[in-house]
């Protein structure tokens, strides 16, 4: 499944609302902060395949 590649805009909570990049979108998908790599920030890309996330810039 995916890959889909994400932009971290903003931490809500426990969850961090991340925007699709590769298609084009102003929808914001919620995720689990604990499923993110730790090192995640705002602007952070993400890689997300098979449910597992990766930083990629």
């Amino acid at each position: 499944m995916g890959p889909w590649y994400y932009e971290v805009v903003s931490f809500d909570g426990d969850y961090v609302n991340l925007r699709r990049t590769d298609i084009e979108s102003d929808e914001l998908n919620p995720v689990a902060l604990a499923l993110l790599p730790p090192e995640i920030e705002v602007g952070s890309k993400v890689r997300c395949e098979y449910f597992q996330y990766e930083v990629i810039g």
